[in-house]
């Protein structure tokens, strides 16, 4: 493992434990004790921005609990130095060679991006949206009078925009199934976050003149994100059973919203996910595992490592040499990188998902989705992490660590530039 990717595994690896040192004390509970390995649950479920919970985090955690919980997912939703990196390019300072080398491995820039800029537009695009989430939701929560109604926007708008699904209320949203406003911002936001900064400050320097065209990673995130959630939209809309007996309204807000939760991995659900039959949980886990985009807040395998596969594989057919996309031929060392990403991603999911049945009792389909949540960093479960044992929960926080910088150190970690020159005889093998 090289040095960024080493420097990437051991901050996150820190930011949890100062979490979770942080939820033992006894202030940081409402009145009843927190077991140690239920605090190492959560902090790892709010660094790595997932939203599994074992305990019920308005009921269990005080406002100081809450406050550290909130303040751990807006840092794991930033990305590892972003903040640390701001502060020194606001005093005017330049970044070391390490610092850039560690924050192009964990947002895997693409060569027309300057790291200094990027981080300058990721700081102030997240306040900015933040903050007008927080005023919407503040007007929707204020109108359905939410008790301490200023909290919860506050917390519920940096939970989305960093795809953390973490909800001051017992049911998540499930409130606000057919509250437009609370659907309509908290969707707006967790695409924000979903989508990737590369994508922002992509648009930002095209709107400005700075930028001729957009990058063809904006397109393929885009094309990617709205496409999928748009397919899953439609089958929950007209296919799922617990769905369609719902009024119209409430059927077009829940379907396009488990669609968006589950896509862009924010975690939060309207709709009651045990009652999903058994082709929904199907749909509802492919759009885990394909996940967000790079640089962005959320999980999963990403939109742009789906994009290279099924680039390959159009190549393959076509029987053409070169893999393209959107009439752009992809480098092959991002190619590899994808299949690297893409295969490490499967592996882990079958590993942890056999060790969690080892582990559990429940039905085959429960486990395997909540190894699935776990890994893709998303969040939605079908109610059996709270019955989880204590082999289960470590299961669950390897698989959320993992999928928060896995791949980052084991698949990007191979999208470096440098060429090494292997030394060794060829020799064709059927494929």
């Amino acid at each position: 493992m090289n040095k960024p990717t080493r420097v990437v595994l051991l901050g996150y690896a820190s930011y949890i434990l100062l979490t979770w040192v942080l939820l033992c004390l006894p202030v940081s509970w409402q009145s009843t004790p927190i077991g140690p390995l239920d605090n190492l649950f959560i902090a790892t479920s709010a660094i790595s921005t997932t939203g599994l919970v074992t305990v019920n985090t308005p009921d269990a955690y005080s406002f100081f609990g809450e406050f550290i919980i909130a303040c751990a997912f807006q840092v794991g939703g930033l990305g590892y130095m972003t903040l640390g990196s701001f502060v020194i390019l606001a005093r005017e300072r330049n970044l070391s060679s390490v610092r850039q080398e560690v924050g192009e491995t964990v947002f895997s820039l693409p060569e027309r991006f300057s790291f200094d800029t990027f981080i300058r537009h990721t700081i102030i695009f997240t306040a900015l949206i933040e903050i007008a989430g927080f005023i919407g939701l503040y007007i929707a929560f204020s109108l359905e009078n939410v008790p301490n109604a200023f909290w919860a926007a506050a917390f519920h708008s940096i939970s989305a925009f960093c795809t953390a699904g973490f909800s001051v209320f017992p049911d998540s949203l499930m409130g606000f199934r057919d509250n437009f406003l609370v659907n309509f911002v908290v969707t707006v936001l967790s695409l924000f976050g979903a989508i990737g900064f590369i994508v922002v400050s992509d648009a930002w320097l095209r709107l400005t003149g700075r930028r001729s065209r957009i990058t063809l990673t904006t397109k393929i995130i885009l094309y990617a994100t709205f496409s999928v959630i748009v397919a899953g939209w439609i089958f929950l809309f007209f296919a799922d059973s617990s769905i369609v007996t719902l009024p119209l309204h409430e059927r077009f807000l829940s379907s396009g919203f488990q669609a968006m939760t589950a896509m862009t991995t924010v975690g939060f659900n309207t709709h009651p996910i045990e009652e999903l039959r058994t082709a929904s949980v199907m749909v509802m886990l492919i759009l885990m595992v394909i996940g967000a985009s790079p640089s962005g807040t959320g999980g999963g395998l990403k939109t742009t490592s789906l994009s290279a596969a099924i680039g390959v594989v159009w190549a393959s057919l076509r029987g053409w040499r070169d893999v393209v996309f959107l009439r752009r031929r992809i480098p092959s060392n991002r190619i590899l990188g994808a299949f690297a990403a893409l295969v490490f991603y499967l592996g882990m999911f079958l590993v942890g998902s056999i060790l969690l049945l080892m582990a559990q009792g429940q039905t085959f389909e429960d486990v395997v989705f909540e190894a699935a949540s776990a890994l893709g960093t998303v969040g939605l479960s079908r109610g059996i992490t709270g019955d989880l044992v204590p082999f289960g929960k470590f299961i669950v926080i390897g698989l959320m660590f993992i999928g928060r910088v896995g791949p980052i150190t084991f698949g990007l970690a191979l999208f470096t530039q440098s060429v090494q020159h292997i030394r060794l005889a060829k020799e064709d093998i059927a494929i």
